[in-house]
């Protein structure tokens, strides 16, 4: 992100030619009429013309009677900043913090009964009074997403400000590439500048980045972008003509989380609707011996089944204990109780298992119920079970005991055998395989910096001292990982050996394709500490971006990151909108901008409400 500059005009006088004496004895009488006439002009020019402006020449029909009754009444806010740009205690005030109170009155459809208000947009000054279909309601958000908290220091303002646009500028410049060479298929390949039909979705038309950009087009104010995308959902998004083996879990955090927030935050039910839709066509792979769902489902024939490289076909741990958030808050607002009881009972039928060493392996067999290979991670295959049994907890607002029970005896076993300290002092989470620990850390891992930071914050059990403590360190572990870099970009995968500490060693771990996991981190840590600290590495993590990834058609990984000029590797994953740029933007944003304490973020980044708390939770009625 660069800063912008403002440059002032310079004015400088000159005198051409020769220098002439000057005296009052010597002016002459015509020089004085004339500059008294032009003075006379001016005056008459600048008067004049105030009659003439739109808003007086319109409303108040340019009469000299009319336009002085309107100075008149005007009071101090003819000379004050308006609304939109008020001051606390001589300070100028972010309107981007103050989005929730900047309300204006407007005319809703008959379709919303509440005459809920309409509000202005972040940053722009315009409001968000626009259809998003012809036949369709205005765009609601609600007071409770942004409220208003005032800052002290208007070189905070405008330095956060700048960097909250930048990544805003981040965001449209790889919306827009993508709505140039890729609308509607799943994802771009921005070098190529064409689609990329190798995603987790294939080439299926399934808009994947349309539905993971939603709400964060939403959250940044990019309410135009938003209208296209809400429209293309309305009018083409369709799972009927794709006739591929999905993920279940894929679509679930992507798709169902994505509509499920945006229903959260607008109340139009077309997002409620399609987030049923899709589930329905999810149900198959739930139908096993165990209830524990498969991987892959065939949206056409509802034939499951699960990979063949997942320990003899078992299912994985991190998707399907990774359904919870979005089945129960689909049940709450659908008044459809099946889908809560599918996430019920996979939770029930886990915890019934015996664990070794207190851990749960990756892999679970959905025929037998038996753990498949022995192989225990935070990182991929792992990590997002872990993360949804917190924020269910969360979710509920503190009601799901079970949720947290499970959470504290899971954590009590990472600490006793996956957390380690390097000779340097580096806490890691380290994987495990058959009882032996593989000293290697995922760029995935690096989420549960904030986890543990959010588990401190929120549990306030004996441990949470101990967890507050762990999610910095391991912020600080992923941060080193990074630093240790050419690009300033961490790796998938760094190791700590006697020679190296923190740093990719294979080349198959030396990769960055745009992942959230470390910016993730920086933004609870922030919202928890305000230790600014998080703040300068996330600007950091956005100059490498910048200077690294970004090309004309919109942001690329690439395979490197020890290397200045590494390649590309020519794909803008859709979690880049719906992850990392939300996490960066809301790093640099206000903390009452989804506050912590009323939204609950799922493992693609789409806040959810807490029931309760959230007034946006829309419970069925």
């Amino acid at each position: 992100m660069t800063n912008s500059t403002l440059l002032l005009p310079q004015y400088h006088k000159y005198l051409n030619g020769a220098p002439v004496p000057f005296s009052r004895r010597t002016r002459r009488n015509s020089e004085f009429c004339l500059v008294v006439l032009v003075f006379i002009s001016l005056t008459i020019i600048c008067f004049g013309a105030v009659f003439y402006l739109p808003e007086f020449k319109a409303t108040y029909g340019g009469t000299i009677n009319n336009v002085y009754k309107h100075i008149q009444n005007a009071g101090p806010e003819l000379l004050l900043p308006a609304h939109g740009n008020s001051r606390h205690d001589g300070v100028l005030e972010d309107p981007h913090a103050a989005w929730d109170k900047q309300a204006l009155e407007a005319k809703i459809d008959e379709d919303y009964s509440d005459k809920r208000k309409v509000l202005e947009r972040p940053d722009t000054g315009n409001t968000m009074k626009r259809h998003i279909s012809s036949n369709s309601s205005f765009i609601h958000v609600a007071e409770s997403i942004v409220e208003h908290v005032e800052t002290s220091k208007t070189y905070e303002n405008s330095e956060l400000r700048q960097r909250r646009n930048k990544v805003k500028e981040m965001m449209k410049h790889g919306w827009d590439n993508y709505v140039k060479y890729a609308w509607g298929k799943n994802e771009l390949k921005p070098v190529s500048k064409r689609d990329h039909s190798g995603s987790v979705f294939g080439s299926a038309s399934m808009g994947a980045t349309i539905v993971d950009s939603l709400d964060t087009l939403l959250i940044m104010g990019l309410h135009d972008e938003y209208k296209l995308g809400r429209d293309w959902v309305a009018n083409n998004f369709t799972l009927e003509n794709v006739k591929i083996d999905i993920s279940v879990f894929e679509t679930n955090i992507r798709f169902i989380g994505g509509f499920l927030t945006c229903y959260a935050m607008t109340g139009d039910t077309i997002f409620r609707d399609k987030a049923e839709y899709i589930a329905k066509k999810l149900l198959p792979a739930f139908q096993t011996p165990t209830g524990i769902p498969y991987s892959l489902v065939n949206l056409k024939t509802g034939n499951s089944k699960n990979y063949l490289w997942a320990s003899g076909g078992s299912s994985i741990l991190s998707e399907f204990g990774t359904l919870h958030l979005e089945f129960v808050y689909l049940s709450d607002i659908t008044g459809n109780d099946i889908y809560k009881q599918k996430v019920d009972h996979i939770r029930q039928f886990v915890r019934s298992l015996d664990r070794p060493n207190g851990l749960y392996p990756n892999f679970l067999n959905p025929i037998t119920g038996k753990w498949g290979q022995r192989h225990v991670s935070l990182g991929g295959l792992g990590d997002s079970f872990y993360e949804y049994l917190l924020k269910a907890y969360i979710q509920s607002n503190g009601k799901d005991l079970i949720a947290r029970d499970m959470f504290d005896d899971a954590m009590a076993s990472v600490m006793d055998n996956l957390v380690q300290t390097s000779s340097s002092g580096l806490t890691y989470l380290a994987d495990m395989r058959f009882d032996r620990l593989e000293h290697k850390m995922d760029h995935l891992s690096c989420f549960a910096g904030g986890m543990f930071a959010l588990a401190g914050e929120t549990l306030g059990s004996d441990a949470s001292k101990h967890y507050t403590d762990l999610g910095a360190s391991l912020t600080e572990t992923c941060h080193v990982s990074y630093d240790k870099t050419a690009t300033k970009l961490g790796p998938e995968a760094f190791r700590f050996t006697d020679n190296y500490e923190a740093v990719a060693v294979r080349g198959t771990e030396k990769y960055n394709i745009l992942r959230p996991e470390t910016v993730e981190s920086y933004f609870v840590l922030w919202r928890l500490t305000h230790d600014n600290k998080y703040r300068e590495w996330g600007w950091e993590a956005v100059q490498a971006f910048e200077k690294h990834c970004r090309v004309s058609g919109g942001y690329s990984g690439i395979k490197d990151v020890y290397q200045i000029d590494s390649s590309k590797d020519d794909v803008q994953q859709s979690y880049f909108f719906a992850e990392t740029l939300k996490y960066l933007y809301l790093l640099f944003s206000d903390d009452n901008v989804i506050p912590l304490d009323k939204w609950v973020f799922n493992s693609e980044a789409h806040p959810l409400p807490v029931i309760e708390r959230n007034s946006q939770y829309r419970m069925h009625q």
